[in-house]
């Protein structure tokens, strides 16, 4: 008797439709070609609005597509950052949060996008985003922040870890280099890394966390351009600019995140003058691979509130 599997199947983790929505580019920006993804909209409607997002530090692109997925009346655009994924490192001039936040803005001249534009920054991306923003008033409609660095990496609970990773990041850079990016680029560290940071409890979830992390986190130019992003992401944070983002700013917060912790949120939405604070129960600072639906419909209630 032929055996029949009724056990049901893992739920698809992208939409048979994102494929259609995809399409890469690459434009010449500081003597480099940045490479960009685009994500167009299934079908435009009223409320379809271009979305600019910036990963995380040592993320690329890849990262938030699950966000993409999840909103398909939306068209995003998502370029690696210099010095990340496809796109090269600066040719001249350290990798600092105010050159990543010039980067922003020529991205976006690049490409025509205006002030009616959403910009988006997860983590690292949230504190290059949100200096953008501050030093450049009026160049988007909407600011939204998904695990932002609220609070100093080098203060409180986390600042040992945080001295301890920059002790990591400055060895890597300085020993030979075969040693050093052996050291950076260890699977070994990276699982530990991804182990620590999911939170979700469905194993096929995890697994593909943990591949995501394996397959793109070690995808960077080089190490000193590496560190330099590095001390930028730990040396600042949303919050020294907070009150000067005066257009309307949506928090996206992990009930459990220990690198940008609850606490520190609400601290830094009492500092905003046009900010909101949606949290995520049961996870911690990977929202974008494990709870991009609910985040998706944050997202969307959002703009919906503050339609142009």
């Amino acid at each position: 008797m032929e055996h029949v599997d009724t056990a049901p199947s893992p739920t698809p983790l992208f939409s048979a439709e994102l494929p259609a929505r995809t399409r890469a580019a690459a434009v010449d920006l500081d003597g480099g070609a940045v490479a960009y993804w685009s994500y167009e909209p299934v079908r435009v409607t009223p409320g379809t609005r271009t979305i600019l997002v910036i990963h995380g530090f040592r993320g690329d692109h890849h990262g938030l597509l699950r966000v993409a997925d999840q909103l398909p009346e939306m068209r995003l655009i998502m370029p690696d950052l210099p010095g990340f994924g496809s796109s090269p490192a600066f040719s001249g001039g350290e990798h600092s949060v105010g050159r990543y936040a010039d980067f922003i803005g020529d991205f976006m001249a690049a490409l025509g996008l205006g002030a009616e534009t959403v910009l988006l920054g997860h983590s690292f991306g949230s504190i290059v985003a949100s200096h953008f923003v501050a030093a450049n008033p009026g160049a988007v409609a909407e600011l939204i922040l998904v695990n932002p660095i609220a609070a100093p990496a080098l203060e409180g609970p986390k600042g040992l870890m945080t001295k301890l990773a920059v002790l990591y990041y400055e060895a890597a850079a300085r020993l030979p280099r075969r040693i050093g990016l052996a050291l950076l680029r260890s699977q070994l560290i990276v699982r530990v890394m991804s182990e620590a940071m999911a939170k979700t409890r469905d194993k096929d979830l995890r697994r593909f966390v943990h591949a995501q992390h394996s397959a793109y986190f070690s995808a960077f130019a080089d190490r000193d351009s590496l560190l330099e992003a590095f001390k930028a992401s730990a040396g600042s944070n949303v919050s020294e600019v907070a009150r000067r983002l005066t257009l309307p700013v949506l928090l996206i917060a992990g009930e459990k995140d220990e690198i940008a912790t609850l606490p520190d949120q609400h601290k830094l939405l009492a500092l905003l003058p046009d900010g909101s604070l949606d949290v995520i129960p049961g996870v911690g600072h990977l929202i974008h691979y494990e709870t991009p639906e609910p985040a998706a419909a944050f997202i969307r209630r959002f703009l919906k509130d503050h339609a142009a």
